[in-house]
């Protein structure tokens, strides 16, 4: 589903990304993790066509989307690629029915298939009686399913998170770990998380280990012990 060959990013003087190589198929939940600065932000945000690298190339099932630009980019994200954020990003002037309608809406959906697809999403997340609600009168959990529910909308192939459950407390964050797991079963989209989040990795098909700017590591295990063991031994 993505394959990402030798992706490098640069800042001014600060290598990022320093030729990184990834391989996720179709239904995998595959958890990035690291230490702050290690690049993983940057990386999703090429993995999902947010970012541009200063070079090497990125296919979402088969389309090189570093080759896309302006509006055929923008049609190819918002066709293909959901996001879900830390701080879900939700818009406050909307209710949780239209926040979740807008990609549709901005894909040229029409608005009553939008809103169908949407309540039907929001009745799958459990939220059928907050459809009115503004993000504002929602609980942080609830917030973080309305922008599961919203990066769901189009169907995309991929969905990216970044740091998901890193505002939400130990219960809603279990829910929303289950809630992950239960899309992939159900509706076969492929997931890629970034996450400090040990209970989240441990349950990820696979975890890739990154540190400066590169992939040092893969494996289940993301405790900084096994990571350090495994690093020395692939560089011998």
């Amino acid at each position: 589903m993505i394959q990402a060959r030798d992706i490098t990013k640069r800042f001014g003087s600060l290598q990022v990304l320093r030729g990184v190589n990834i391989s996720i198929g179709e239904g995998e939940v595959v958890c990035i993790v690291g230490p702050s600065g290690a690049g993983k932000t940057t990386l999703l945000q090429i993995l999902g066509t947010l970012g541009t690298p200063d070079s090497g190339s990125v296919l979402i099932g088969g389309e090189d989307v570093v080759k896309l630009r302006g509006k055929e980019l923008a049609r190819f994200r918002n066709r293909n690629v959901g996001f879900v954020f830390q701080f879900h990003q939700l818009l406050p002037e909307f209710t949780t029915l239209e926040n979740v309608m807008i990609p549709a809406l901005i894909g040229g959906t029409k608005r009553a298939q939008a809103e169908k697809r949407a309540a039907e999403l929001l009745e799958y997340m459990g939220l059928t009686d907050r459809l009115s609600h503004k993000p504002a009168q929602l609980s942080g959990g609830e917030r973080q399913r309305v922008a599961v529910a919203r990066a769901l909308i189009n169907s995309p192939k991929v969905v990216l998170a970044d740091e998901p459950s890193g505002s939400l407390d130990s219960r809603n964050k279990r829910e929303l770990h289950e809630l992950f797991f239960r899309l992939r079963n159900e509706l076969k989209q492929t997931f890629v998380i970034v996450t400090h989040d040990e209970s989240l990795a441990a349950e990820c098909d696979r975890v890739l280990h990154m540190r400066d700017g590169v992939i040092v590591a893969e494996g289940a295990d993301c405790s900084n012990e096994k990571l350090n063991e495994t690093i020395g031994e692939n560089l011998r």
